[in-house]
Order: C-alpha cells, then structure tokens, then sequence
C-alpha cells in the first residue's frame, strides 16, 4: 500500500474546452468522417482514434471543423482536443473531448462508460517524466488505460491509489491493465502489480 496520500482528482479547468457539435458517421464510401464547432481561442486541433493520432487541423477561423478516417474499425472511440498554439506542447492542449462511437445506425454517438461501473484490473505504476499519450503531463492522478476499452477523459477511483484520470495508453497497457502515476520513489518501485476494484466516476 502506498506511503503517500491518495491522489487527488486531476484539474484540467484551466485549459481550453473540448470540442462541442460533433456530428457524422460511417458513410457509403466505408469512412468515417465527421464535424464539430470551433473553438474561441484554439489555433489547431487533433483528433484521435482509440487513443492514436488521426487528424491535425488547422484554425482559420472556419466555423465548423472536418475529421476523416479512411481506415475505420470496429468499435473505435473518436475524440477531440483543441490547442492555443499549432503545437503538441502540454500547456497548449485543451480538454479531451467525450467519446464518440457508431451505433446502430452507424452514426457517431456519445460513448461514455457509466458511472459506479467497477472493473476489476490488474493495476502497475509507472513514473516516467514525460508527456502522455494525449499530451498532458504526467503526474500524480494520471493513468494509463487501453483507450480501445477505457476511452481518453475516464475518471477512475482506484482502491489504494485514489483518482485517476484516463489520459495515456502504453504499449504492453492491454485490457484489464491500468497504470497509475507515482512520483520516482518508492511508492513506484513497491507498487508491484496488483488486482483492485476500479471504479468509473
């Protein structure tokens, strides 16, 4: 059990809003391609597939944006993030949109996994210094989470580690794996693997 307090909830206030009016779906030329509104003060957006790059656009002024996939799957969540600067910086990336999915008419609908849903994880730690996956900063109340199953903008609690908030994949993080933040330490190095009872927020 760790030494240190349990993780608070993570703050994404200060940052620019998601992208609001996503609109779209799966058209009779087999992609996917949908549209949402600007974004007061964004300078560029990227979108995401199930936690992988898809799309950067550029803010022109346009008052409604375009998102492609020329290779959809099954399944696949669809997110938004707008940027104060054409750049990946983690101070200039807003917040992640919801997740949006096909449903049965194969247009694109909100997708959320519904809150008091527990999971049982098996549950790592990890403690590198460095950007995630979407952009924002590791730190303490972050995890990683396979984005295929637990999309981006997730709110976790996690027995004996507190809130975390779903914001990174890693390459060996596969379904029922979540990897939460410690600072370098020991709290890290003796976390192990553990199964835990997560639960959605």
């Amino acid at each position: 059990m760790p030494s240190c307090a349990l993780s608070p909830p993570y703050d994404v206030s200060g940052r620019l809003p998601a992208p609001r009016g996503i609109d779209g779906g799966l058209g009779a030329d087999g992609k996917v391609t949908f549209t949402f509104s600007r974004v007061a003060g964004a300078k560029a957006y990227r979108a995401f597939r199930n936690g992988q790059a898809l799309q950067w656009i550029s803010d022109w002024g346009q008052p409604t944006l375009q998102v492609t996939d020329t290779s959809p799957c099954d399944g696949a969540h669809y997110q938004v993030y707008a940027m104060t600067a054409e750049d990946i910086a983690a101070s200039s990336i807003g917040q992640i949109s919801t997740s949006y999915r096909l449903d049965s008419s194969n247009r694109l609908a909100v997708y959320r996994v519904p809150v008091g849903t527990t999971l049982n994880y098996r549950v790592s730690a990890y403690n590198d210094v460095v950007q995630t996956a979407l952009g924002y900063n590791a730190g303490t109340g972050i995890c990683a989470a396979d984005a295929r199953i637990i999309p981006w903008d997730t709110r976790l609690y996690v027995a004996d580690y507190g809130h975390c908030y779903a914001t990174d994949i890693g390459s060996w993080i596969k379904d029922d794996i979540v990897d939460v933040w410690f600072p370098p330490g020991p709290d890290a190095d003796n976390w192990g693997i553990q199964r835990l009872t997560l639960t959605v927020e």
